[in-house]
């Protein structure tokens, strides 16, 4: 493969790995929760978990105990995204350099996605069998409206695309009407 080929691969990889970073990569340290605590469509799940008070307070602890090992990690995968941002950036970007600033995205990503499973795994260690069941099935909802959003937008694009090939325009841009005329009257002239 050509170093061209590489660079361009490379490039690309990296440019996915900042759109596919999570918004609390970008620097402003967020409070990752376990999706067993993240709003679901349907209602909220930390109810239908039915916890106890001894198994809020025992995952309250656990939340606790990571936050400041979660801050720490959300601040250094910032710093490596606008590290390898200003690498992509330079005149003449130094291949090497770029290379390197990838391999400390990925560690970076790596360690927040380390530290969110074993997080969960911590959390699920509190949970009972049947409230793992529910966490399950509230995931799988969660996926399949996840997936028909996913449809929907993608068939929104794919009209829009046939659309353009038609020559309609998109009239939500302001340079047509909004409600064109479907037909135009003969003018009479004027005696």
């Amino acid at each position: 493969m050509s170093l061209i080929k590489k660079t361009i691969l490379l490039l690309l990889a990296g440019i996915s790995m900042l759109v596919a970073a999570p918004a609390s990569s970008l620097g402003a340290p967020l409070q990752q929760q376990p999706e067993s605590q993240q709003r679901s469509p349907g209602g909220d799940p930390i109810r239908e978990l039915n916890l106890s008070p001894e198994q809020r307070e025992r995952i309250r602890a656990i939340r606790e105990q990571l936050q400041e090992e979660r801050a720490a990690i959300n601040q250094r995968l910032g710093e490596t995204n606008r590290a390898l941002e200003v690498a992509l950036d330079a005149d003449n970007p130094d291949e090497s350099v770029v290379e390197q600033r990838l391999r400390e995205v990925a560690a970076a990503q790596a360690a927040a996605t380390r530290m969110r499973v074993f997080s969960e795994v911590r959390i699920r260690r509190v949970l009972t069998p049947e409230q793992l069941n529910t966490l399950r099935t509230l995931r799988q909802n969660a996926r399949s409206v996840r997936r028909e959003r996913q449809r929907e937008n993608m068939e929104m694009r794919r009209q829009e695309r046939v659309d353009r090939q038609r020559g309609l325009s998109n009239r939500r841009n302001g340079l047509g009407p909004f409600f064109p005329r479907r037909s135009v009257r003969p003018q009479r002239s004027r005696p």
